[in-house]
């Protein structure tokens, strides 16, 4: 039989992405057809999360392999649009009972910002394009409505920490010392080079990257971020596969 531990987050899961009675999207399908599921699936959805079951599997087992080794330190996503990542996050340390790490919650809460168009011209014309603008909505949620989520599931309280503003803003004067997860779902190269740039080094030895669109070519620059970061910190950690268009590292060194 399965523990109440093990029921409560997975029913949390599935709450949040809205697959308690649904399927879930697949993520390998045309881009058409996908597009069209994605957006009937979570954006015009009282759905929480967008994260394929699959990636909020790998949080979970990140947090777990945290708390097996000691390793020290928060946990953080930057871009949370809902906000049903992080609400997950403090799910699985509510779950544990740790009273002693905090989830921060990064985000804009007004969407993706607007790309360079002569640095980043695939970015720039997805940003502006109609499906991110009219069936995703720029990917825009407020703050507001990211608070009243957690607290929805009786989750908000003083171990969840808000980052309002962009990235480049907020990162680098973050009150974080010290971090055991970073999960960047920044979706496009600036975006992921600030949470690089501004948090890898308040990662602690043992603690892990998850790259949400290290997998994505047709439209982000966001796996030629990660690249180039790891190559400047001369990072030979290897890259895990979540899904076909996420990835992750646990930091060694």
């Amino acid at each position: 039989m399965d523990s109440p531990q093990n029921m409560y987050l997975d029913l949390l899961k599935r709450s949040l992405t809205k697959t308690v009675f649904e399927d879930e999207p697949d993520i390998d399908e045309d881009e058409f057809h996908f597009a069209m599921n994605f957006s009937a699936h979570y954006m015009a959805s009282d759905a929480v999360s967008m994260l394929p079951l699959a990636r909020l599997d790998n949080i979970r087992k990140c947090i777990e392999s945290i708390l097996s080794d000691n390793v020290p330190g928060d946990l953080i996503e930057t871009g949370v649009w809902r906000g049903g990542a992080c609400i997950f996050m403090r799910g699985v340390l509510k779950a544990y009972g740790v009273t002693d790490r905090r989830v921060w919650v990064a985000d804009s809460f007004e969407g993706l910002p607007a790309p360079d168009p002569d640095k980043f011209p695939l970015e720039a014309k997805a940003q502006s394009g109609g499906v991110i603008q009219k069936e995703y909505r720029n990917f825009a949620a407020g703050l507001e409505e990211v608070t009243r989520n957690f607290a929805a599931y009786r989750l908000l309280d003083d171990q969840v920490k808000f980052l309002k503003g962009w990235f480049k803003d907020t990162l680098p004067s973050a009150p974080i010392e010290t971090l055991a997860l970073m999960r960047l779902d920044g979706d496009f190269y600036e975006s992921t080079r600030d949470g690089l740039d501004n948090l890898y080094e308040r990662l602690s030895i043992g603690g892990y990257v998850i790259i949400d669109d290290y997998g994505e070519d047709t439209w982000t620059y966001c796996r030629k971020a990660v690249d180039e970061f790891r190559a400047e910190r001369s990072i030979e950690d290897p890259l895990i596969t979540v899904d076909s268009r996420c990835s992750y590292w646990r930091r060694t060194q």
